[in-house]
């Protein structure tokens, strides 16, 4: 059975800098009727076991370690038994939400991570966070962007740990090169793809 993608939306916060935002996150699970990874874990368990639904998780994935992605990583990562994997350079973002508690793993700009029949490339595109990944998967034409890039443009900057210049130099040299049809699946909001998004990046 090939890979596919179940999705869900969940509703919580995101604080930063001494503000919260009310915030809905999607939670991206990819794999067959066996096994799955699930890329982020924000606000609350349950719905993600849901979506998962008894299978068994290889990994759970971190696009990059602001509290509204990996607020339940650790618990969901308990409760399946699976690692959770994020970049290195995210662990100071890590340490505001997790404190000492560190992630079970890296992950690193070129690793593949196998699950289902299908394969998820890792791509390092710093900018809105230092640790910020985006994972590709060729075979289902979808790149999940996390808060890299959204249906209207890259992410936010202007916060702590955020460089909008590094930003777009990561969106135009990790993901604009990427087949055009390839459809990115984000961390908020709607599908977009990368031909829907060229021109507004290029333009800055």
């Amino acid at each position: 059975m090939s890979a596919r993608v179940d999705h869900a939306v969940v509703s919580g916060t995101f604080s930063l800098d001494g503000e919260t935002f009310d915030v809905d996150n999607n939670v991206w699970v990819v794999g067959d009727d066996a096994e799955c990874v699930v890329i982020d874990a924000p606000h609350d368990v349950d719905p993600i076991l849901a979506l998962v639904a008894g299978r068994r998780v290889v990994a759970v994935l971190c696009t990059h370690a602001h509290d509204d992605h990996v607020r339940v990583a650790p618990a969901l990562g308990r409760a399946v038994g699976a690692p959770v994997l994020l970049h290195p350079d995210d662990l100071p973002l890590w340490r505001l939400t997790h404190g000492d508690v560190p992630p079970d793993g890296d992950l690193a700009d070129g690793q593949e991570i196998a699950v289902a029949g299908t394969t998820l490339q890792v791509l390092h595109t710093p900018g809105h966070a230092p640790g910020a990944v985006c994972f590709y998967a060729p075979e289902l034409g979808i790149v999940f962007t996390g808060d890299t890039l959204f249906q209207g443009g890259p992410g936010a900057t202007g916060r702590s740990f955020s460089d909008r210049d590094l930003l777009l130099h990561s969106i135009t040299d990790q993901l604009l090169g990427l087949p055009v049809r390839t459809i990115v699946k984000t961390g908020h909001g709607d599908d977009t793809t990368l031909a829907d998004e060229r021109d507004g990046v290029l333009r800055g």
